[in-house]
This record gives structure tokens, sequence and C-alpha cells, in this order.
């Protein structure tokens, strides 16, 4: 009897199981226990590496993102905050999609770039520019969607204005990756959401970032924008019709905000946004790195470096460069001591390259190369997203609020959850791509209103309607339209093209032009 019962109890455990999980409340209650014993494990792991503390990660688990908005009241800002309906609701992702560490494995370490360029469904062409001091670089063209990503469908927030702009000239989007010129999937993500939404995305790449030719022994320092200002250029000479925006991710922001505060009221930038990014350069390098982290950016770094070994061994110290363990050693043999190529000579092509010795100590680096160094320069509107959970950056205590709070050209929109350029959703979707390209869709209404207000006090009677006919469509005539940039006949072998698609232009200086912005009042 007792042998028939202890033979039936199995049976009768899994049977008694299979009719509790039945009832939907037992199933609830398991997924839950189940995903909160997950989490934990993650906790102690995280904290085991070094990661993060773990309070920050509790935030994750079950705690609603907040956000919070810092910015001098003007009327630009006034605008945008009752327009960009995408500031006023924070990323709404639960545990394990709003984890930072894992946003930013899925982000930067996890994707391989050639794979993920051929499974976004992205068509991409290469221009190559030559600039003044004979070095190269490349930018991306995103030309075309497939068909599968054409046809998706955009999600809108309540009272959402529809994406625009799908015209003959259509805005153009400058995208500026990280200082490790790795191209990353949400880069290509906002890629495509900028080509469903109509507007035209170009990848910026500097100097032998991103399979771009290193045509001069020399790397481009974090915070020098002389590249990215001759490729602007050309941009704008190429496309003169357009507006042009720019977005930088991660520490590419020191390249974007170094060109900001450096060009001025001369920028041919109608708005630009930073998505996580790097205020205080030195800062960042001296701040200690999770050894995870550490080691991946090292490995990623030297095997960039290490395609270029041989040109550069002329004017660095290879072997040092390859034996640091810290990306701050790595920047002050990089550029703290080095020869550096003559740039006093006008042609480097046709004559002979001669170099000169340069040492510079790591605070004079910094004087030239901090991205907000010339930040009361900058004039006009720049959006920041940052998160207080970034396990990459400094803690948000170090941000530079007093900018934010008396510039009228900075705005800051600070997430209790979003990771190191991740910010995503629970539908996967990037809230951070959402929200900077509406806010340049509010920006650019905006602009288009002071310029009807300002028509309409010119016109009187029947000419105020003809005056907004004719100068509602754009704000162009806010700067002097620029001279065509002169494209040189080539004049050795080298200088042919690289692409179908590829051109090597000589850059000169063109004229500059002063934007009254009546938005700071």
């Amino acid at each position: 009897m007792w042998e028939f019962v202890f033979c039936l109890t199995p049976s009768m455990l899994l049977f008694s199981v299979a009719m509790l999980f039945r009832s939907k409340r037992i199933c609830r209650l398991a997924e839950k226990g189940t995903k909160k014993l997950t989490w934990r494990i993650w906790v102690i792991i995280c904290s085991l590496l070094k990661l993060l503390h773990p309070s920050v990660l509790y935030n994750s688990w079950d705690q609603d993102a907040k956000i919070k908005l810092i910015y001098k009241p003007t009327a630009l800002a006034n605008y945008v905050i009752q327009n960009c309906k995408a500031l006023t609701c924070a990323p709404s992702a639960r545990w394990p999609k709003a984890d930072p560490h894992l946003q930013f494995f899925f982000n930067f370490i996890c994707p391989v770039e050639d794979d993920a360029q051929r499974r976004c469904g992205i068509t991409f062409t290469r221009d190559h520019l030559q600039i003044q001091d004979g070095g190269i670089v490349a930018l991306d063209w995103a030309v075309r969607l497939n068909e599968q990503n054409a046809q998706a469908k955009r999600e809108h927030y309540p009272g959402e204005r529809a994406p625009g702009c799908k015209t003959s000239t259509p805005p153009i989007i400058i995208l500026i990756p990280n200082a490790l010129g790795k191209i990353t999937q949400n880069l290509l993500s906002l890629c495509r959401l900028g080509l469903q939404q109509g507007f035209y995305p170009v990848i910026f790449h500097r100097r032998g970032h991103g399979g771009c030719p290193l045509a001069t022994p020399r790397y481009q320092e974090f915070g020098d924008p002389s590249d990215l200002v001759q490729a602007i250029l050309f941009v704008q000479s190429r496309h003169p019709s357009s507006h042009l925006f720019a977005i930088s991710e991660g520490s590419g922001s020191g390249l974007l905000l170094s060109y900001l505060g450096e060009r001025g009221s001369s920028s041919y930038l109608v708005a630009a946004a930073c998505i996580s990014p790097v205020f205080h350069g030195q800062q960042f390098f001296e701040t200690p790195f999770p050894k995870l982290y550490r080691e991946a950016l090292l490995y990623y770094r030297k095997l960039q470096l290490s395609r270029y070994a041989t040109a550069l061994s002329s004017v660095m110290d290879i072997k040092k460069i390859f034996s640091c363990r810290s990306l701050q050693d790595m920047e002050k043999l990089m550029f703290c001591s080095v020869k550096l190529l003559d740039t006093s000579q006008k042609d480097t092509l046709n004559q002979g390259v001669e170099l000169r010795s340069v040492q510079t100590n790591w605070e004079g680096y910094w004087e030239r190369n901090e991205p907000l160094r010339d930040a009361d320069e900058v004039a006009l509107p720049v959006l920041c997203l940052c998160s207080t959970d970034d396990p990459f950056l400094p803690p948000a205590s170090t941000l530079p609020m007093s900018i934010f709070q008396n510039s009228p050209y900075f705005f800051l929109a600070l997430t209790s959850q979003g990771s190191h350029c991740g910010f995503l959703q629970q539908n996967d979707a990037s809230w951070s791509h959402k929200a900077v390209l509406e806010y340049f869709q509010v920006v650019t209404e905006f602009f288009t209103v002071e310029e009807t207000k300002c028509h309409m006090e010119g016109f009187v009677g029947r000419d105020v309607a003809q005056g907004l006919r004719q100068k509602s469509g754009a704000f162009a005539h806010r700067r002097r339209r620029p001279t065509m940039l002169r494209r040189e006949k080539p004049v050795l072998g080298s200088q042919r093209q690289l692409s179908s698609h590829s051109r090597l232009v000589t850059f000169e200086e063109q004229e500059t032009f002063t934007w009254n912005r009546s938005y700071t009042r």
C-alpha cells in the first residue's frame, strides 16, 4: 500500500504544480520571483566585477525613470518645453533592458561593425576628403533604406508632430561617433530613424577611423575640430539649401563641443545635440575605468593603431603605446611627446615632409583640447542628454550645471535611466533618438515662426501675405550664402578618386556669417 503511495507521489506533485500554474496569478508570481532572483544574482556579479555600486542597479528594477530639465528660461527654451513631447517622457524600460551595463555591452562591445552595418538595412556611400595638411577624412552618407525598413511605421507620442521635410533638400544630420571611432548599433539605429523621418544622415570619420586611410602620420587630438570644420564646409557647399544639424555620441562630443565653441556664430549648423557627452576631457581620462571596460577599450584602441604601426613608428613610440595599461597613458604618449608634421608648408604633397619635435605636458594638452574651453562662444542651441546611471562617465555631480543655468544656448535633459548612449525603452527603441530628432524639428519650427514675425513687421497690407509666401519656406537668408567650394585639379596620382563616390578636395577658408538670433531675449 505504502509502496504504491510513494510511487504515485512524484506524479501527484507534478500534477499539483501543473494545476497551480494554470492560474494566471500564480504564473505572474512565479515569473516575477524568477526575474527578481536573476536580478539579484546579476547585482552580485556586478559587485564582484566592481562595475557599479549596487545602489545604482537597484534603480533599474522597480523604480520608474525620471527626467529633469535644466536650462535658462528663454523664448526658445519655453517653446521647446511646450512642443517637444519626448523631453517630457523619460525612458520607460524595466530590467533587464534598463540595466546600464547590459545596455553598454550590447551597444559598444557586442556588435561586430561589418555585421551590424549589414543588418541595419542601410546603404552607405563614402566621400573621402583631403584637407589642408594632406590628411584624409571620410563621410559616409546614408542614402537608402531597404524595402522592409523603408515601410517601417513610426510610433508617435501623444500630440507629436509628423516626421518632416521629405523634400528635394532634406535637412542633413552630421553624426560624430565616439573618440575611438567605433560605429555602434545605436548610431546605426539613429541613421535608420533619421532616414524614416526625412533627414539625410552622414557619419563623419576622423583620419584613421572607420576604415579611412591615414594619409599623414598623425591622429586627431581629442578636442581638435580643424578636420570637422573643413568637413562641414564641404557638406554646406555641396548642399547649400539644406539645414545642417549635428549629433555626437559619447566621447565624440569633445569634438562637437570644441567645434561649436571655436566657430561661434560662424557655424553653419542650425542646432546640435550631444548624447551622453564628455564635458571634461581631462577628468574623463583620469577617472579609472572598471577593469572590464578598460581592457575592452584598450584592446580596441590598440587594434586600431596596429593597422598603422609601421607608419606611426616614425613619430610615436609604438612599443610603449602597445604596453600601456590605461587610455590616459596612451593619450599622453600619442600626443604629449611626439614628432608632428610641419604644417607650415603650403603643399606637403609636392614638397619634402619635415618633422618637428613637440613636447607638451598633460595640462597644456588639455588647455587646447577641453570640450568646454570656449563654451561662452557657442551661439546655437545645443541639447545634451545625460543619465545618472551612466557606468562609463564620471558621476552626474560633475556635470557643469552652471553652463545650463546661465547660457541661453545649452539645454540639459538628465534622466535617471539610460546608461551610456543607450536610453532604451521597453519596445527596444531609443528614447534619445526620438528626442533629438523631435528637438531639431521644434527648433526649426521656432526659427520659422521668428522669421515670419520679422517679415510681418516689414510688410503692410497685401505685401504681408506675399512676403509670407515667399519667405516662409526656410531661414537660409539668416546667413550669407557661401561661395561654392572650388575643387582643384589633381596634380598627383595619389589625388585620384578613391572610389566611384569619393573625391579629394583642397579646402580654402570660406566667408563666415553672422546669425542674429532673437530667441535669447
